[in-house]
């Protein structure tokens, strides 16, 4: 009789107003706990949770979704807010105040982190918590149109900038037992492009509430990024075997009287294809920041037929977003085979692209060359990363990646420096867009098939 009471007073409590509030809590949580363990099942597999690769894959995540949040503040308050003439103006003077800095202080954030290999994790900690004091910063000057927007958006830059030479050197620490390096990355990327994706429409629609509501977003974001930091596996910190990328010969390539005398491993001559693949790489990235600036006041003024201005730039938007997740996934697929052949080819199809753009210009072959644009940038990217790993000796390879990706930034503001001066002509802008590529292209070919063709020297993998 006794234990009848008892399991009749357990049912009540079951069936009671309690067991249905726990129920409906689980059923709200469901969605957001099914997601971050999607989330976490897809950036931990192949060994990447077991390594601390996919702490870094989320972490970077966050920095896209971080970055995109400023990003979104900073537009509508730059570009957004005021006429077609005026907005010139303006980007062109933030690009002046921000941008010609960023350029000088670019090349020397690489040589400076370079000095502090066994602090990365807080390198990275101490560039998120640099990005979230700076939006608190910019949540007061976008409403009140302060000279400190400036300083402060360049901080962001500088600091967004830092994490990026600090991710470039940590992946090849934490590469799985059977993931090679260009997988790695494109897992890398394609993660942040995906966070990007997921926040740039909701910072759109913080934007909506007030201006500062997309930097508060951002604060909170950096915030996370920069606990986040600190639990990436202490072997980050870890310079065992590593040396500085010096921009000249190694000493088996060094002139007769120079041999010898102690020449660290360069990276200028270690491989021809490694110098040609980093041209062809900043040949479309200053393709790509000629598009973003270029596009922006030109569909701003022709937006697409039945559309408008803004409705116009996200089209473009998404479709260069579009083929650069597409690149990333095709380069994951390809791996590292023929990166030379695969660096020549899609430098061809992203200038046959602008030609024929240039030739028949409309609204819809603009959309489809920020598409094949995006998807050269990726895939030519994640070749070049294919080429530092097998012709850039190991002792040096995690600096040779942060330098030439302090080259492609510069080359990318440089191209944007030429899409704010142009008119806005689209024929004559996507005829210079074709010169741009084409350079690139002529000067780099014959190098990199002759590459293809003798074969790189094959490195040990980084461990």
């Amino acid at each position: 009789m006794a234990a009848a009471r008892t399991e009749f007073k357990r049912g009540s409590r079951g069936r009671g107003p309690g067991s249905r509030f726990r129920a409906v809590g689980r059923a709200l949580r469901l969605p957001v706990t099914g997601t971050a363990r999607g989330i976490r099942r897809a950036t931990h597999a192949h060994g990447a949770g077991e390594s601390g690769l996919g702490k870094l894959i989320e972490l970077h995540g966050v920095n896209g979704a971080g970055d995109v949040m400023i990003t979104v503040a900073l537009a509508s308050t730059v570009f957004f807010s005021v006429p077609t003439d005026e907005a010139r103006g303006r980007v062109a003077l933030y690009l002046a105040i921000t941008m010609a800095p960023f350029t000088l202080l670019a090349p020397v954030i690489g040589p400076l982190l370079d000095r502090l290999p066994h602090g990365r994790r807080a390198a990275m900690a101490c560039a998120m918590a640099a990005r979230a004091l700076l939006a608190l910063v910019l949540s007061a000057a976008v409403v009140t149109g302060g000279i400190e927007l400036y300083p402060a958006a360049l901080g962001v830059l500088v600091s967004s900038k830092a994490y990026g030479v600090v991710r470039s050197a940590v992946v090849p620490r934490l590469l799985p037992p059977r993931v090679s390096l260009v997988k790695a990355n494109s897992r890398v990327t394609l993660c942040g492009l995906l966070a990007t994706g997921v926040a740039a429409p909701i910072g759109a629609g913080l934007q909506q509430v007030g201006p500062r509501w997309p930097l508060y977003g951002a604060f909170l974001i950096f915030v996370a990024g920069t606990v986040l930091s600190f639990t990436l596996p202490r072997k980050v910190d870890s310079a065992r075997g590593e040396d500085r990328a010096l921009l000249a010969a190694d000493e088996g390539h060094l002139p007769g009287p120079l041999r010898g005398r102690g020449k660290r491993p360069g990276l200028r001559t270690v491989g021809p294809a490694v110098t040609h693949a980093l041209a062809a790489n900043a040949a479309i990235r200053c393709l790509t920041g000629f598009l973003i600036f270029f596009l922006a006041f030109l569909l701003r003024v022709h937006p697409m037929t039945g559309q408008s201005a803004a409705v116009s730039l996200g089209i473009v938007g998404v479709a260069a977003g579009a083929g650069n997740a597409l690149g990333t996934a095709v380069g994951a697929w390809l791996r590292s085979r023929a990166p030379e052949v695969i660096i020549v080819t899609v430098v061809a199809v992203v200038l046959g692209a602008a030609v024929v753009a240039a030739v028949f210009f409309s609204a819809f072959l603009v959309a489809c060359l920020a598409a094949v644009a995006g998807f050269a940038q990726a895939l030519a990217k994640l070749s070049l990363d294919a080429l530092i790993q097998r012709d850039v000796p190991e002792q040096v390879r995690t600096s040779a990646f942060a330098r030439s990706e302090t080259l492609l930034q510069v080359s990318w503001v440089l191209g944007g420096a030429v899409g704010i001066v142009l008119p806005l002509n689209g024929t004559l802008g996507l005829s210079v867009a074709s010169a741009i590529i084409a350079a690139g292209w002529l000067t780099t070919v014959r190098g990199l098939l002759d590459s293809a063709r003798h074969g790189g020297r094959t490195r040990p993998r980084v461990a």
